[in-house]
């Protein structure tokens, strides 16, 4: 695991304990091998805010071809794109995610208690040490990538056969609301099987999982030492979990697509920085997924 600055200083919460509502920021990259840093994008974006109590936790994730105004950034002057052309434009890694975050700031008004860079082809291996996870396929789907065909029903899987699943947008009726959804659906799905796993009675297995998420994750921690910060999200009850689309709507745009905002927007945002999420989340069911 390795400790960097990832949030920009307009994007950082002034604050080094865990005490009141927190909101984390979540970027999975999609690091091929071979490729530079300047030509990543990242894969996935999620928010994750845990109430005060820490009895719930909710997984907002937001759209990748979101339109959004980003900041200015040493060799890149700005401008209107898609929001994970931010990863990009920052030169990827933590300055990538640095810039995300500053445009995340800036469209939402949100400050972050932390934040963290995963490798979610790291993550592969993560799912494999724990003997797989089962996941539930809700839509036949053929992989464009290896030309897999995921048949509905829950079934178990390896870490390859997972990442190629939730990294799916196309032929899906949701396209990448789908796609969202299924990566929430991976995490509550690795956390379930991290927890079932009797991995303290297996220090060899514990040390292998250990090393190989810290080989995949790159933390920002506020401050916050990461033994406290873990040591409390463990509280969280197993049912915990929801998973959160951002109001929004797809639009082509001088035949470019694009995902723009809903007008319900503002009130997601405004639940995030203030403590109103689960009555957010109770009036709006049509945007909430329990996982």
């Amino acid at each position: 695991m390795v400790k960097e600055q990832l949030l920009d200083s307009s994007a950082r919460q002034k604050r080094t304990d865990l005490s009141g509502a927190l909101n984390y920021l979540l970027v999975g990259s999609d690091h091929r091998a071979g490729a530079t840093a300047e030509d990543q994008r990242s894969d996935s974006i999620l928010i994750v805010h845990v109430p005060a109590g820490m009895r719930q936790a909710y997984l907002i994730s937001i759209p990748r071809d979101l339109l959004v105004a980003i900041p200015p950034a040493p060799g890149y002057g700005g401008g209107q794109d898609k929001i994970n052309a931010a990863y990009e434009h920052g030169g990827g890694g933590e300055a990538g995610t640095r810039l995300l975050s500053a445009t995340l700031t800036r469209l939402t008004g949100l400050r972050f208690d932390g934040a963290a860079l995963v490798d979610f082809s790291g993550f592969q291996q993560v799912i494999d040490l724990l003997g797989g996870i089962q996941m539930c396929v809700d839509t036949p789907v053929r992989s464009i990538h290896t030309k897999t065909l995921f048949t509905p029903g829950c079934q178990q899987m390896d870490g390859a056969r997972t990442l190629d699943y939730v990294r799916q947008r196309y032929d899906l009726p949701g396209g990448d609301y789908d796609r969202q959804r299924h990566q929430q659906q991976m995490l509550r799905a690795v956390l379930d099987k991290a927890g079932q796993t009797h991995l303290r009675n297996d220090p060899v297995k514990l040390d292998q999982v250990l090393r190989a998420v810290g080989g995949s994750l790159t933390v920002d921690t506020n401050g916050v030492p990461v033994e406290n910060l873990v040591l409390a999200l463990r509280s969280l009850p197993a049912d915990a979990l929801r998973g959160v689309q951002v109001p929004s709507y797809p639009q082509t745009i001088d035949s470019v697509s694009y995902v723009l905002l809903d007008n319900g927007s503002d009130g997601l945002f405004d639940a995030l920085r203030g403590t109103r999420m689960p009555q957010w989340a109770g009036a709006n069911p049509r945007w909430v997924n329990r996982l």
